[in-house]
Order: C-alpha cells, then sequence, then structure tokens
C-alpha cells in the first residue's frame, strides 16, 4: 500500500497546501491517520502478504510530534498490524530530498528514532532493514516471512 504521507502531500500541492507537514504537521497527521484507517478497508480479508509503506503508527507518532497529544488515543482502539514491522533506516549514502519530501537527513534521523520507539512501546517488533541493494534487501523481507 503506497504510503499515506506522499499521496497527501501530491494532493496538497495540486490543491491549498493547508495540510503539508511543512505547513501544519498536525493538519497533515491527522489526515494521514483518517488514510491509513482507511486504506486497511478494501485489504480487510486479504488472504495474502500486505505491505503498507508507512501506516497508522507512523501518522499516530507524527500527530503526537506536533501536538503533544498521545499517540496511545488512536492506537490502542485501533486494528494492529502483524507485529513485525520492517524499518528502513536512514541511509546518508542514498537519502534524497523531492518535492514531498522536503526535510533533511537529521530531520529524518529524528523520526527514525521516535518511530522505533513508538513502534516498540505499542508491542510491534521493529526489523531493520539492511543498507544493501533493493535485491538483497527484498531478499531479506522474503526470508522473515516464509
Amino acid at each position: 500500500m503506497p504510503e499515506p504521507g506522499r499521496r497527501i502531500v501530491e494532493e496538497e500541492l495540486r490543491g491549498d497546501g493547508r495540510a503539508l507537514p511543512w505547513v501544519d504537521l498536525a493538519a497533515f497527521a491527522r489526515r494521514a491517520i483518517e488514510l491509513a484507517h482507511s486504506d486497511r478497508i478494501p485489504l480487510s480479508d486479504a488472504s495474502d502478504w500486505v505491505f503498507f509503506d508507512r501506516g497508522l503508527v507512523d501518522a499516530a507518532a507524527a500527530l503526537q510530534h506536533a501536538t503533544g497529544d498521545p499517540a496511545s488515543a488512536i492506537l490502542e482502539q485501533s486494528e494492529r498490524y502483524h507485529r513485525h514491522v520492517f524499518m528502513a533506516p536512514p541511509w546518508p549514502e542514498i537519502y534524497a530530498m523531492d518535492s514531498a519530501r522536503r526535510h533533511g537527513l537529521a530531520d529524518a534521523v529524528a523520526e527514525y528514532r521516535r518511530l522505533l520507539a513508538t513502534y516498540g512501546e505499542f508491542g510491534y517488533e521493529p526489523i531493520i532493514l539492511p543498507k544493501v541493494g533493493v535485491e538483497a534487501r527484498a531478499e531479506f523481507v522474503l526470508r522473515h516471512i516464509r
């Protein structure tokens, strides 16, 4: 499932831009929470693996960071993902900013640390992807899900 944040940024750049993360992080996070919830609905009966590029935990952590509202208010009442969560650490050699990702590497590192803490706090077990090529990372994931 594509990342909610990128979809929101693309939509906001075509519109008034009020919910862009660099304009109003709380509004952005609230939209990401709504989108992450709705992304799960058509997949509730899926019999195969479904991978979410970010999702509800990430959005709740962003809202907590932006407002101080506890992520628990959202996450304790939501359907859980699989307990193992694949996470890609910030990787300076391939990190790139673009029109949808305007925060720098230092911000990405800080966000990564917040996410590790939030996932752990809610009983998820992060599996850190190795800093290797795409094929090797895909094989790493496949080995873990077999």
